[in-house]
């Protein structure tokens, strides 16, 4: 899910009128009660835009012996889950309780203040209208963005620092909520299943045996056990709130410990999942990399070899590189640039790191993507960087 707490919501006191919205107040003062054991009233709703399943909606307190901040944001989940599947209120649930447990200068996103199974709400601090990284990239200071992007790396790699011993933690966290513990992504597997099917099918480009080798390889070792470590999974910059006090990523819906190198992956293809990515200049990403680095290498020394890591990110790399064409080639989106982009990208980097089939191929199906939806494509750049 996508919410932007930054943004105030034009619909003005028509949103106080809406159903969910009244819904959500109410659950979110039953929550409050319960939690501090007196009547909180809730007054001035604003519902803020969002993507995903909750009714989300800024709230002031009218009134409180409790010292609670002034204003408030209720996460509203009315509906359940389907049987088996992952269910977003308990990802998130569970997701602040885990940080909300640390130290507040570990814990990099807003303060749990309340929360109800029953009710499917949650109720967490308000940071107020901070610009977000979103923001900062489509803005014009190339400065700030810089900034943004490293300050985002650096608070990437230490939530993965600070969670990399508590997926016991967050397992037990959400048997309490019912959700269904272990939900691994199956997009990698299927995409590697499928995506040289397709590539030959669209572009006449066959994959050689070793690259599917690879590719399988690469898979398999993400599932390994090593450098897990908490995600939000959702990774775009509107997720990412810029404040005096650092990065506070937001919306944990789809939150879940694994691979923290799928993370880190994002670091060199720089939000591949969003509707609409754009570039970032060069040696960015390499920042970003050193940026994330400094913060893991000490829970995870290993990855302070430089062959170590890189060869990671590869694999990582090209996982995230397939499953972004996957989904385009299976029309679930439409990124032609991008996929130019990220192809040449993942052909520099594998040549870079001896892998020569892997390189070869990229080139290949790069030439091959440019020729059908060019010629000369090529992903601008962040408004900021231009």
């Amino acid at each position: 899910m996508t919410v932007d707490t930054s943004k105030h919501n034009t619909a003005g006191t028509a949103a106080a009128e809406e159903p969910a919205v009244t819904a959500a107040v109410a659950a979110g003062e039953v929550v409050l009660a319960h939690r501090f054991g007196s009547t909180i009233a809730l007054v001035d709703p604003e519902h803020l835009p969002g993507s995903g399943p909750a009714t989300v909606v800024r709230a002031r307190i009218a009134t409180s012996p409790f010292g609670l901040p002034r204003t408030l944001v209720i996460k509203h989940y009315p509906d359940p889950a389907p049987r088996g599947a992952p269910d977003p209120f308990a990802q998130e649930a569970v997701s602040y309780q885990l940080f909300t447990a640390l130290p507040p200068e570990e814990r990099m996103c807003p303060e749990l203040l309340a929360h109800d199974g029953a009710e499917r709400v949650l109720v967490i601090d308000d940071l107020g209208k901070a610009p977000t990284l979103r923001d900062t990239l489509l803005g014009r200071d190339a400065r700030a963005a810089e900034r943004s992007l490293l300050s985002w790396a650096r608070s990437l790699g230490r939530m993965h620092a600070t969670t990399a011993s508590r997926e016991a933690d967050f397992d037990a966290l959400l048997r309490r909520l019912g959700g269904p513990v272990k939900h691994e992504d199956t997009a990698a597997p299927t995409a590697i299943a499928q995506l040289p099917g397709l590539i030959r099918e669209h572009f006449g480009v066959a994959t050689p045996d070793a690259v599917r080798r690879y590719a399988e390889a690469a898979c398999q070792r993400a599932r390994s056990l090593a450098y897990r470590a908490f995600s939000p999974v959702d990774l775009s910059p509107d997720n990412n709130l810029i404040t005096g006090g650092g990065v506070r990523f937001l919306d944990f819906e789809r939150g879940r410990v694994r691979n923290a190198l799928v993370d880190a992956a994002h670091l060199r293809v720089p939000f591949a999942t969003c509707a609409e990515p754009l570039a970032l200049p060069a040696g960015m990403s390499e920042a970003m990399v050193a940026a994330w680095r400094s913060e893991v290498v000490g829970v995870w020394p290993g990855l302070s070899d430089g062959d170590v890591l890189f060869a990671h990110l590869l694999d990582h790399q090209l996982l995230l590189v397939w499953v972004s064409t996957w989904t385009v080639l299976a029309g679930r989106s439409e990124k032609p640039a991008a996929l130019v982009t990220w192809w040449r990208n993942l052909g520099a980097e594998a040549a870079r790191a001896g892998e020569d089939a892997v390189a070869a191929h990229a080139r290949e199906v790069t030439a091959a993507l440019d020729e059908h939806y060019g010629p000369g494509l090529e992903l601008p750049l962040y408004p900021a960087f231009r």
